[in-house]
């Protein structure tokens, strides 16, 4: 590393330990670790072949259809205005000036009337959560699984910006040691986290940033392990239900009597959680929509099997379903190599399909926010496929104002529905150099933040009037 220029931030007395005192924008390579003061450099991360078989499509981000191009005025909020954010405006793209040496974002598509800003960097960003107090939390493990790598921090992240200027002030430890680790809420006064098999809840009070023992088991799912799906994502409904997902695993046979492997649990009390749905092979994502007590799972379905019918896919969540892995792409879908040919009559339908290969990683949603044409919309990145990253993006389907239910929506035809619109693109470049998008939250103030688990960038997103 080269000589530094003069430090242009210090210590906020709430970071509780600080690497040294550098330019934030540095942060990008660099990383702490409270106690061992380990320094690292963010590595590239390799792909698990969850998402190998060559399919899926990728598009520029345009004018969404037959909306014509909307009357974008400059920023008036504040966070578009800050230096370094890359703005997309009715002349184009460009970036405020004054941002230093933070990482290139100029090669991102964003419709007009968005701006995007760096944030900070965390190896192998798996989850991404906002704490009360609005500090975001990423979940970095070093188990292998879909996508991810052996290089992350084997631990969760806090990340404070307490000076407001958009980037993080440094990246702590809030709970170290766990090596497999991904799912994240905030709920009850608590935060529940995963390690491996289990569920752990915390006391949680606004403002903690550092965890001072590990949390309780509250549930300890047993009822089907993978050594590969192993990421437990969780989330809380609006009557208060937390579900969990689990894993499935690719090779599993067809059987008649369809016990649960993969699906989606609940926590009751009961030491390995009650079971709710199943028929999944890896729900990589589980995420609660306010105000409708809805709650949705992002669902990586068979690797190669397109030809079979086979589609990833966006499910509610409701008692009782059944969603047919291993014996059925969907409803009345059969896998055509299942032999004899399962009943798929009662599978329940997926809100969203994709083709095998876009793997939807993460689920979040506007809740009204936002300007038209994107307001109140579901947003899901894709990971892209295994190898080529083709069809990495972020895309947003449209929502129901009454039900809340996202609208039915697929870009099997290879192109999207009118339901469904690309609305962050640039990964898939055939370059290979910007990652691949992984984790995605909403935070209070309307930003979407954005992790990547490949080369451990975050960056947010806002509209033009984000205060």
């Amino acid at each position: 590393m080269g000589a530094l220029a003069a430090p242009v931030f210090c210590s906020h007395p709430s970071v509780m330990t600080l690497l040294s005192c550098l330019p934030k924008h540095l942060h990008r390579s660099l990383f702490f670790v409270p106690g061992a003061m380990a320094l690292a450099t963010a590595t590239l991360l390799a792909g698990c072949p969850d998402d190998i078989t060559p399919s899926g499509s990728s598009s520029t981000t345009g004018d969404p259809p037959d909306s014509g191009k909307p009357d974008v005025s400059p920023p008036s909020g504040t966070f578009c205005k800050l230096p370094g954010a890359v703005i997309f405006d009715a002349a184009g793209q460009h970036v405020v000036p004054g941002g230093g040496t933070q990482p290139d974002l100029t090669w991102l598509k964003l419709p007009e009337g968005f701006c995007a800003h760096y944030f900070a960097n965390v190896p192998n960003a798996r989850q991404l959560r906002f704490a009360p107090g609005g500090e975001l939390f990423v979940a970095s493990p070093v188990t292998a699984t879909t996508g991810g790598g052996p290089n992350g921090l084997a631990g969760i992240a806090v990340l404070p910006d307490d000076d407001k200027d958009g980037l993080a002030d440094g990246v702590g430890l809030y709970l170290g040691g766990v090596e497999s680790t991904q799912g994240m809420l905030f709920a009850n006064d608590s935060f529940y986290y995963q390690e491996s098999t289990r569920i752990r809840r915390l006391p949680y009070k606004t403002g903690d940033r550092k965890a001072v023992k590990p949390g309780d088991v509250v549930v300890d799912i047993q009822v089907y392990t993978s050594s590969l799906h192993w990421p437990k994502t969780l989330d809380i409904a609006d009557d208060g239900t937390i579900y969990v997902a689990n894993g499935g695993d690719q090779g599993e046979a067809c059987d008649p009597l369809r016990p649960f492997h993969g699906g989606i649990l609940k926590i009751d009390g009961t030491p390995g959680g009650a079971q709710v749905a199943k028929g999944y092979r890896n729900p990589i994502s589980v995420r609660c929509q306010r105000g409708h007590n809805n709650c949705f799972a992002s669902e990586l379905a068979l690797d190669y099997s397109e030809a079979q019918g086979g589609r990833e896919k966006l499910v509610p969540i409701h008692a009782g379903d059944d969603i047919g892995f291993p014996c059925c792409a969907s409803k009345d879908v059969p896998y055509s190599n299942v032999v004899p040919t399962p009943d798929c009559s009662k599978v329940a339908s997926e809100s969203g399909s994709f083709v095998i290969g876009d793997t939807p990683f993460d689920i979040e949603f506007d809740l009204g926010a936002w300007p038209e044409p994107w307001k109140s919309h579901v947003f899901l990145p894709l990971h892209g496929e295994f190898g080529s990253w083709k069809g990495s993006r972020m895309v947003a389907i449209g929502t129901d104002p009454n039900t809340g239910l996202a609208l039915p929506a697929t870009d099997l035809m290879g192109h999207p529905t009118e339901s469904m619109k690309d609305f962050a693109t640039g990964w898939d470049d055939g370059k290979k150099e910007h990652g691949r998008p992984a984790a995605v939250a909403m935070s209070a103030d309307g930003r979407l933040f954005l992790g990547n688990d490949v080369n451990g960038d975050i960056f947010w997103i806002a509209p033009f009037d984000a205060e």
